[in-house]
């Protein structure tokens, strides 16, 4: 073998012997492996182009878990795919006046060979790619199926519209109201969109986050249930007599609201509606302003999220509604923060108890009134009452500390104070409800409002239904058709796939399928009249909700999955980042749930276990110009000043040597310019490096900081390992030829007893993907095998050639490529067969047990010392030997009162 470690050389033998096997091709039911099959799949990547470093962690971590799975007799399953679709595609088309399917295609070959180059244990015969018809016929198949059972329907829905680009934008890329691209004023659109009916699942979605995903993160499963949003209150109405311009009543003469606050209904002061809201519209056709005031209005994001943090502006309507137990007129206003796509497009305004409602009437100057008084009021006001009847005493400044806190705590119109949104307290100032608890309060109202026939009991959710059809060009195709005669027909299925065309180049003028004759063109299924397709496209989220199953059930061309798919799911171990704890996972949730209900698959959750691994942090440097724009600079060609501690004092740029600014630590990013790229550190160091450090700097689940001289030290630990292999490859040959030869020194039984030790430990970290520890681990048993004093002796040849087997299969998972070519190099794998399989090392007992123990020595509790004992010594010898010992005497005077032995632990003395 090579005396020098040479990652090039070392990578590329074991890459292609594990390619000339097909050693991760995953077979059904394999007698290979008997504790059956272990499911553990990343989130599929976008093929942007390069791998980072986010990507280099979250696969290494599936890998680690992999290797360690299979060498423990599971039947592991990696698989790997693209998220192909999508909206980045066509800006790289259109910046590079490319097709997207060629971009698209290209980046995949790329990232493919950026995945092989580090070793991971894909089963590339499963790969999918959501732009190719052979999958996303099947997100059309499941579009028509749920077309037909009434979970997808069509409906005219709100989106950003932008009237330069002819298209609609996601949320994320309207900026202060303006188009990303274009810079156009956004408009809100009402425009006829795809739904899914994930509303209809919602209970379901919400039960099982707490009785079937008990192997997610807590911080995950809150995330899931508060987008959810159960909530129970009233939905009531406030009547009026307004009529439109036909002298017909509008809504009946109901504007209806929903609200989680019954208890406060007393504290009404106005209500607010959507600028599309019926009234609103009604309103500004006799007022200019309003009418103004409600374009403005559309102009504003769609997103609930951004109406908690955006300006809360308002216009009175004119109108008045009748408060629906007290009669009193109610001013009607227009709130640019209520959206008509959320409930009734219209809310009760309670300033007194709502945050929200209280900005907006101190804005407006509007009424504010309190109708529930807090218990923490109520006790103050009760002790006042007490020191001014003389019951308590109030000198001293005891009423002095009381008046300070009855003005904390009194209701004031002047400022906001949290605990008016209190649910625990009182009812005061509402007639009827006055003195009533918050449930009494909502019981009351609830039933008074069903007597009037205004109002009753419901239960609402945050969650809205899912839209799913996208005015873009690169997505699946809605498979659908319209007729002038027969409206708008289902392709049939024996037509499916909808070939998306491959060769448009978006040129921002708007979806380029509208101009495309022959994709357009076709024939009515239903007449057989021309008739022209459905250009809208599927949001990306289709293609992500069931791309896991399609692995299972690789080539499947007549059915979306197979038996296989029962065989591996539902998935044992799913791994991604944070970021995608809510949609992604919902929806595939949601897709799951309705393929179960169609008789697909046989489970209700995807998802045994979720591990969301933390982002990849790296040092950020910048420059500034007068106008405040910050350019920003690779942390790779900036020279840092450090002080005699270490501590950066300063950086300057590499090319010109001026000063740049010290950004502090942030997420990678290409807007930072602050990434890493793994092909360069895998060129430099190699892929095992890379893994290492990557496993090595943090635990999985929490963030990770780059460390140029840690990836150093990574390298640095691996070029020990091959030394040391190099050093010892005449002992382990000697021993692999020889008859078994057990240990019989003490030096030899103390190094056996600390490699299983570790052993140990490591097993136990990897079992709870600690995977930074079992790098450790690693480390701490090369260290005590290197710094061994063994004789010459066929009991210590076999020692060694013991340990190094222990070390090189607990290392495996994390750096396979070092591993392997050390394993066949000193003979191992003539023994014991090929690494990948063989198997994963056990603890020895008998190697763990020792003839002598250490007991810590306590004098009244502290610590004074300790003492060696044999083993088998009994209480009468441990108290002799601690009362000898020359550390512990000093602190000993006479008979000592007492002597406590915890057996195997410690001695503790009472003088």
């Amino acid at each position: 073998m090579q005396d020098k470690y040479s990652p090039a050389d070392v990578e590329k033998a074991a890459q292609s012997h594990w390619k000339a096997i097909d050693a991760y091709k995953a077979v059904e039911n394999d007698p290979r492996f008997p504790k059956g099959k272990y499911y553990a799949c990343s989130m599929l990547p976008y093929p942007s182009g390069k791998l980072h470093m986010g990507h280099v962690r979250n696969y290494t971590i599936n890998d680690v878990m992999y290797r360690y799975l299979r060498m423990n007799g599971y039947n592991v399953l990696m698989p790997m795919g693209w998220d192909a679709f999508g909206m980045p595609a066509e800006n790289a088309a259109m910046a590079n006046n490319v097709p997207p399917a060629q971009w698209t295609y290209s980046n995949i070959a790329h990232m493919r060979e950026q995945m092989e180059s580090m070793g991971l244990a894909i089963d590339w015969s499963r790969e999918m790619t959501a732009c190719k018809p052979e999958y996303y016929k099947w997100n059309q198949w499941m579009f028509l199926k749920m077309l037909e059972k009434g979970i997808i329907y069509k409906k005219t829905g709100t989106v950003n519209w932008d009237p330069i680009d002819q298209t609609v934008l996601a949320n994320e890329q309207v900026v202060d109201g303006r188009g990303w691209r274009s810079g156009a004023l956004i408009e809100k659109r009402e425009i006829p969109m795809y739904y899914a009916r994930i509303t209809d699942y919602a209970d379901e979605l919400l039960e099982y986050v707490d009785t079937k995903l008990p192997g997610w993160p807590e911080r995950v499963r809150t995330m899931q249930t508060n987008w959810i949003g159960k909530s129970t209150g009233v939905r009531f109405a406030f009547p009026h007599q307004i009529k439109d311009a036909a002298g017909a009543l509008i809504g009946d003469g109901k504007l209806y609201v929903f609200t989680t606050r019954p208890d406060t209904v007393m504290g009404v002061t106005f209500c607010a509606v959507a600028a599309e809201h019926p009234l609103a519209v009604h309103a500004a056709q006799t007022n200019p302003a309003l009418a103004a005031f409600n374009a403005e209005c559309k102009l504003g994001s769609v997103i609930e999220a951004d109406m908690a943090t955006m300006e809360k502006k308002g216009m009175p309507t004119g109108l008045f509604v009748t408060h629906p137990l007290t009669g009193a007129q109610v001013e009607v206003w227009v709130g640019n923060y209520v959206l008509m796509t959320y409930g009734d497009g219209a809310v009760m305004g309670v300033p007194a108890h709502d945050e929200r409602d209280f900005a907006f009437a101190k804005k407006y100057d509007l009424p504010i009134k309190q109708v529930i008084v807090s218990p923490e009021l109520e006790a103050v006001q009760e002790r006042m009452l007490r020191i001014q009847r003389g019951q308590e005493d109030g000198s001293n400044g005891i009423l002095e500390n009381v008046r300070r806190e009855l003005a904390l705590f009194e209701f004031s119109t002047d400022e906001w104070k949290t605990w008016y949104e209190t649910k625990e307290g009182r009812c005061v100032n509402s007639g009827m409800l006055d003195g009533m608890s918050f449930a009494e309060a909502v019981d009351a109202v609830a039933n008074e409002l069903s007597i009037r026939g205004l109002g009753e009991k419901k239960v609402t959710f945050r969650l809205r239904d899912w839209g799913v059809s996208r005015q873009r060009y690169w997505g699946t195709p809605i498979p659908m058709i319209h007729c002038d005669d027969c409206g708008s027909v289902p392709v049939p299925e024996k037509d499916l796939p909808v070939v998306l065309p491959e060769d448009c180049v978006p040129d921002g003028s708007g979806n380029p399928l509208n101009k495309h004759e022959a994709f357009l063109k076709c024939d009515c299924p239903k007449c057989g009249k021309p008739a022209r397709r459905e250009t809208d496209t599927m949001d990306t989220f289709v293609d992500s909700s069931w791309y896991y199953m399609r692995y299972t059930s690789p080539g499947s061309n007549e059915s979306m999955v197979d038996a296989r798919n029962d065989y591996w799911m539902p998935m044992d171990q799913y791994i991604g980042g944070i970021e995608h704890a809510v949609m992604h996972l919902l929806y595939a949730r949601f897709w799951t749930k309705v393929m179960r209900d169609f008789g697909l698959v046989k489970f209700d959750e995807p998802f045994v276990n979720l591990l969301t691994q933390g982002m990849v942090l790296n040092e950020t440097y910048y420059r500034e110009d007068e106008a405040g724009k910050k350019t920003w600079f690779n942390p790779a060609d900036v020279d840092l000043t450090l002080d005699d501690k270490g501590r950066p004092q300063g950086a300057t740029l590499k090319t010109d040597g001026q000063p740049v600014h010290i950004g502090g630590t942030e997420k990678m990013s290409k807007s930072k310019n602050n990434g890493i790229d793994p092909q360069a550190q895998i060129e430099q160091y190699g892929a095992d490096t890379a893994r290492l450090f990557t496993m090595f700097a943090s635990p999985p689940e929490q963030t990770l900081e780059w460390s140029g001289s840690g990836v150093e030290g990574a390298n640095r630990f691996l070029r020990r390992v091959w030394a040391y292999g190099y050093a010892q490859a005449s002992r382990i040959g000697a021993a692999l030829g020889a008859p078994a030869a057990p240990v019989a020194t003490e030096p030899q039984k103390t190094l056996r007893r600390e490699l299983h030790k570790i052993l140990q430990q490591a097993d136990y970290d990897l079992k709870r993907i600690q995977y930074n520890t079992v790098v450790s681990a690693c480390m701490k048993m090369l260290n005590t095998m290197e710094s061994a004093k063994l004789d010459d002796s066929a009991e210590s040849n076999a020692l060694v050639a013991e340990g190094f087997s222990i070390f090189l299969r607990l290392l495996n998972p994390v750096a396979p490529h070092i591993t392997h070519v050390l394993w066949e190099e000193l003979g191992y794998g003539k023994v014991f067969g090929d690494l990948l399989n063989a198997a994963w090392p056990q603890v020895d007992p008998a190697a763990l047990e020792q003839a002598e123990i250490e007991m810590m020595i306590q004098v009244n509790g502290k610590l004074r010392g300790s003492v060696t004992v044999p083993k088998t010594a009994d209480k009468a010898a441990i108290e002799a030997a601690a009362l000898a010992n020359e550390a512990v005497q000093k602190f000993i005077e006479g008979t000592p009162k007492k002597v406590i032995v915890v057996p195997g632990k410690l001695i503790n003395i009472v003088v």
